[in-house]
């Protein structure tokens, strides 16, 4: 592991002593505004819940609280591990009338269970807007790779100063949404926010980025449920209820040797949860390519969206990496 640019970085962005605080329905937390990502939480997820809640306080909202609703992953860990960050607490479910602010999504199958509990204050979001509310509220959703672009972005137009481990967090977003700048939803935004925030950081965004990616290709230790829902996103069309997993690694066919055991969780994953398609894409982040196992009632989609039949329930995708920009527009459409 790199070592962090700074070796005394004893101050924490957030102060989790309070163990109460982790507990569902604590009085302590229903007071507080919970900032929180999508479900099966990806490094953009957690950072800018982290981020989120800098940028409040900084603003004079002390009642923000980062929270996350999924486990953090490998490469995440990376990252708070780098900063020596504690992993910000988990909920289950919120509270009657509980104020949220989201980011990072804004899709109720993607949320936590019962957001028709909160009041939703704000979202900060880089995804197609999929969304409704009955009262006001602050939106802010830009065509860029990443919620922290988005967040930097903020930081600059009211005047506030990006802290050294706040600018690691941002950039080690957009490093992992953008596959250090690779991924075809890059924007010349998010290339302006790393290379600026690259410098307040002091750091080697290659160097740090590619120990980073790498860290979060480590996939030994996870069973076939644990990996098909590592990054897993669910969808919802008229009638249709669709999920679209993904991780990385530098080889697909280490991941391909479990592919009996990964069709058997998605299969019962389909079943449990009614969906009628569930992609898997297994992302090579080195040269760029993803190979899919697509199992379920609407596979012939993935013919019409990409031309390509489907052999022993896989297809292999040149050049497709982005869910976001390859796999779920194309899958939508033809679904």
């Amino acid at each position: 592991m790199l070592k962090p640019p700074i070796d005394n970085i004893k101050k924490k962005l957030y102060n989790f002593k309070d163990k109460k605080s982790r507990m569902k329905g604590s009085s302590k937390m229903e007071k507080e505004i919970l900032i929180f990502g999508h479900k099966n939480p990806d490094t953009d997820s957690i950072c800018s819940s982290i981020v989120m809640e800098n940028l409040e306080k900084k603003m004079g909202n002390d009642k923000c609280k980062a929270v996350r609703i999924g486990k953090i992953n490998k490469e995440t860990k990376y990252i708070l591990d780098y900063l020596r960050l504690e992993e910000i607490p988990y909920v289950e479910d919120i509270e009657e009338g509980q104020e949220v602010i989201l980011v990072d999504h804004n899709e109720a199958s993607q949320c936590v269970d019962n957001i028709e509990n909160g009041k939703i204050l704000k979202v900060i979001d880089h995804h197609t807007m999929n969304f409704k509310a009955p009262y006001q509220l602050y939106y802010r959703t830009e065509p860029v790779g990443c919620t922290a672009t988005v967040l930097y972005k903020l930081y600059k137009e009211n005047g506030i100063e990006i802290e050294k481990n706040i600018a690691i967090l941002c950039l080690s977003a957009i490093i992992s949404d953008t596959l250090l700048l690779k991924s075809p939803t890059t924007t010349e935004d998010d290339k302006k926010a790393l290379k600026e925030l690259a410098e307040i950081a002091e750091i080697d965004v290659n160097e740090y980025g590619i120990e980073m990616l790498k860290a979060g290709t480590d996939l030994d230790d996870f069973s076939a449920e644990e990996l098909i829902n590592l990054d897993a996103k669910k969808f919802e069309k008229d009638a249709t209820s669709f999920v679209i997993a993904q991780v990385n690694t530098v080889s697909i066919e280490d991941v391909l040797k479990r592919e009996e055991e990964l069709k058997a969780a998605m299969n019962k994953t389909i079943e449990e949860k009614g969906l009628d398609l569930f992609v898997f894409a297994i992302t090579d982040i080195l040269n760029s390519n993803s190979e899919i196992i697509a199992l379920g009632e609407k596979t012939d989609v993935i013919k019409l969206a990409y031309g390509k039949e489907l052999e022993n329930d896989k297809a292999f995708l040149e050049g497709v990496v982005s869910r976001k920009k390859q796999l779920l527009p194309e899958i939508d459409k033809n679904i």
